[in-house]
């Protein structure tokens, strides 16, 4: 760490003293953060905050590093989170959809992310083998106990707090698949379209399984149509964010085709990358630039050299890319850009 960060504790000797702490820990990553973590907790107590805002601070933090650990050597993997009601039984419909589900994403070698509980959860797991998944458990006085399939298993993970717990599910995961649930799931559900709507996560894919027949994400999805869109709350597009079926060869199809071409994105000093496996061709790119000019706010749509930030942290610089200025508010038609350059359009 050449400089101290900007982020100080106001105290120059003390600044100092913590960058040499951070100095003798050894071969630290990310020396600056680390420092910025530091003061952080000692403003904390400069602060006088109260022993529980530390406990919430601490126990976050324990919980959000040992998370990170857990996942670390599984970064190259693709992972779906399976969300739905801890009620459900064996024999019900949804179970069985949940299962095959996850049996499926993890012939393709997705891992899948549920919550360690029972009913979906545990059809989850079971569908996809312990080998293949990740239970983010939540500590509570009911459902406490994890599913039988991950109970002993590394990759299962205690969590104390909902917002940690949902971080790491929002943070890991590649897709997402909802099965009809309580309150927790249409927390999820909502919470979701919420984050990608805004930009505060990445456009993926949104799947509503339910079983044939019945009317639980249709109704869901009427109280949108007629009372969200006709009053302006949401956008006509923003239903984009969510594909409705009650087929699990479409679900799975879904989630897998929106990396079918598209991999990833990066905003870099304004500029918004797309990396892909193939570049569209002129024609395409033409007509995808007709479509998607609206959401542009200078130049086009239009292929570019991995960027300087790129290079420097050697980020997917083996795949090529398309750059725009992105307007940073239509994210539902960046979500339908990325189909037009699956060839899903």
């Amino acid at each position: 760490m050449e400089r101290l960060p900007r982020y100080r504790t106001g105290d120059a000797d003390l600044d100092n003293e913590i960058a040499a702490l951070v100095r003798a820990a050894g071969d630290v990553q990310h020396a600056d953060l680390i420092f910025e973590i530091i003061v952080s907790a000692l403003r904390l107590g400069r602060d006088d905050a109260g022993r529980l805002d530390l406990k919430i601070a601490n126990a976050a933090l324990k919980e959000m590093r040992y998370a990170f650990q857990v996942f670390a050597p599984y970064r190259d993997a693709r992972k779906v989170s399976i969300f739905g009601s801890a009620r459900t039984r064996a024999e019900d419909p949804h179970y069985v959809q949940a299962r095959d589900l996850a049996a499926a994403m993890a012939d393709q070698d997705w891992m899948v992310l549920t919550g360690a509980g029972p009913g979906i959860m545990t059809a989850g797991i079971e569908g996809a083998g312990a080998d293949a998944s990740f239970g983010i458990n939540i500590r509570l006085p009911f459902e406490a106990v994890p599913s039988e399939y991950i109970a002993d298993d590394p990759k299962l993970i205690n969590f104390r707090y909902f917002f940690t717990r949902k971080l790491t599910f929002m943070k890991e995961s590649h897709g997402f698949v909802l099965l009809p649930g309580g309150y927790g799931t249409l927390d999820e559900a909502f919470e979701l379209l919420t984050l990608v709507q805004t930009g505060k996560a990445d456009p993926t894919p949104i799947v509503l399984l339910g079983a044939p027949g019945e009317t639980y994400w249709h109704s869901w999805l009427s109280f949108i149509d007629r009372e969200l869109i006709p009053r302006g709350l949401i956008s006509p597009e923003d239903r984009a964010l969510v594909h409705v079926t009650e087929d699990v060869a479409s679900a799975v199809d879904e989630v897998t085709s929106f990396y079918a071409n598209y991999d990833s994105l990066r905003f870099v000093r304004g500029l918004l990358v797309l990396r892909v496996r193939e570049l569209p061709g002129a024609d395409d790119l033409r007509a995808i630039n007709e479509v998607f000019g609206d959401i542009v706010v200078r130049g086009a749509i239009e292929p570019l050299d991995p960027t300087e930030d790129e290079i420097a942290d050697d980020d997917r610089l083996d795949l090529p890319r398309v750059g725009l200025r992105f307007d940073r508010t239509h994210w539902a038609r960046l979500r339908l850009l990325i189909d037009a350059l699956n060839g899903r359009a």
